[in-house]
């Protein structure tokens, strides 16, 4: 883990623009954002955004709009926001066009989909569903896991129905959801493996670090190698309920936790935490897999993992595998947004993904990151081999991995026993046995983040 020594010879990437990483090649954004449904009939000229000026601008028209507001999502093609507003509200369409976003008119408003989210809840909280509203599409997307069948299947099919027309989607998904325990830069504890967030500075000044709140079950002491001494300790957790995180305060508080994400051989830096926001382009760090990008799909996001339900998560089609699980979702530019918590598939396959909002975890544990506020997702990445473009640098990895490397690599910290932090049952029955790197992708750095999809 980059946390306790930082090495000197660390690549820093300018804040506006990101050096290429190999393989991962965060340069090269994957247009596989959608843009379905630009705005029906909207003459005035959308502005050109940054994804994060985009998240700030649909905050501040779902407070201005009040409920002719349906959701937001952010076009990375054109690099536009697009704001759903309930058909009929032509006062409040012209609020966002002069703010420089598109309109798109929708049937569904948000607190009818609210609603429909809600009685979901109440009769079909079903472990292996998830559901969340998708603004692009205007309705509820629910996805059962391969073990939703029989009794459970009809359930909740029976439950979308009642819905109504137009107003949910059910999809089935090959994999099982489950916990990714086991993760940027590796931690240790109990035989488990978990990977680092971000850095961040706890309420009381001291340095520490943000991860998934599952990989707590773990132990409360927590080591940056497989067997060697703890120097971290569970100060906050929560999982399951209404979050997935957990704060995790260095023992020595003199150690430097920078804010950055070691993407391998690279870091990028942490700026501020985000909200994140439907078609922004994201990057996940995991010390099993890893680099991996993709696309948010959904917010508020509702899992039932059998340990339990989790709600107010973020979904996407990044991928995960055990051992990435608290990992780092950040964008290209620098900003925090999500913690690995889990979902199905794997690197291979693909699958949904779920991950804690870097924002709300701050709240509830009182804690800041960035500049001048003790970087959260400093820490990240400290040394550097690891996943992206190091692939191999002499390493061991396997492409993309950034290798075996130093030390976090195969076998180290990487592979170590990954057990998956919830080792004990509560949480992350995936936790990787490893021996080695996690799951063939990983990049293994010193500390690596590696990533776990």
């Amino acid at each position: 883990m980059s946390h306790k020594r930082i090495p000197k010879r660390k690549a820093a990437m300018a804040v506006g623009g990101v050096v290429a990483l190999g393989a991962a090649a965060i340069l090269l954004p994957n247009a596989n954002a959608s843009q379905d449904g630009a705005s029906d009939g909207v003459a005035a000229a959308p502005r050109t955004l940054k994804a994060g000026d985009a998240s700030d601008l649909a905050t501040r028209l779902a407070g201005t709009l009040g409920d002719a507001y349906a959701g937001a999502w952010y076009d990375g093609e054109d690099k536009q926001l697009v704001v759903n507003v309930v058909r009929g509200e032509d006062t409040m369409a012209l609020e966002v066009r002069s703010a420089g976003a598109e309109v798109r008119w929708v049937d569904n408003s948000m607190s009818e989909l609210e609603s429909g989210a809600g009685t979901l809840k109440s009769e079909a909280t079903i472990p292996g569903t998830s559901w969340a509203v998708d603004p692009r599409t205007n309705r509820i997307v629910v996805t059962a896991d391969s073990t939703v069948t029989g009794d459970k299947w009809e359930q909740l099919e029976s439950t979308v129905d009642k819905l109504g027309s137009g107003m949910a989607t059910l999809k089935k998904s090959a994999g099982t959801f489950r916990t990714f325990a086991s993760g940027g830069d590796a931690i240790f504890a109990g035989g488990a493996r978990c990977s680092l967030g971000f850095n961040v500075t706890a309420g009381d000044g001291s340095p520490a670090f943000l991860t998934a709140g599952h990989c707590a079950a773990a132990g409360d002491e927590w080591s940056d190698q497989q067997g060697g001494p703890p120097i971290a300790t569970v100060d906050q957790a929560l999982f399951p309920g209404a979050g997935d995180f957990a704060l995790v305060t260095y023992d020595d508080p003199a150690t430097e936790a920078p804010s950055e994400v070691n993407v391998g051989g690279q870091t990028v830096p942490v700026l501020q935490a985000a909200e994140a926001t439907v078609g922004q382009q994201v990057f996940r760090m995991g010390s099993t897999t890893g680099l991996a990008d993709g696309q948010v799909l959904g917010l508020n996001a509702t899992v039932n993992y059998p340990e339990g339900t989790v709600t107010g998560l973020i979904q996407t089609d990044v991928c995960a595998e055990p051992g990435d699980s608290g990992g780092s979702l950040f964008t290209q530019d620098g900003l925090a947004i999500g913690l690995t918590s889990g979902g199905s598939g794997d690197c291979t396959v693909g699958g949904e993904t779920f991950f804690q909002p870097v924002t709300t975890a701050l709240e509830a544990v009182g804690a800041t990151l960035g500049a001048g506020g003790a970087g959260a997702g400093d820490q990240a990445g400290g040394q550097e081999q690891g996943a992206g473009q190091e692939a191999g640098d002499g390493q061991a990895g396997a492409e993309d991995q950034a290798g075996a490397g130093d030390q976090a690599g195969a076998g180290d910290r990487a592979g170590g026993e990954d057990a998956g932090a919830g080792q004990d049952g509560t949480a992350g029955q995936d936790m990787q046995d490893g021996t080695g790197a996690g799951s063939g992708r990983h990049s293994g750095q010193d500390s690596g983040l590696s990533r776990t999809h």
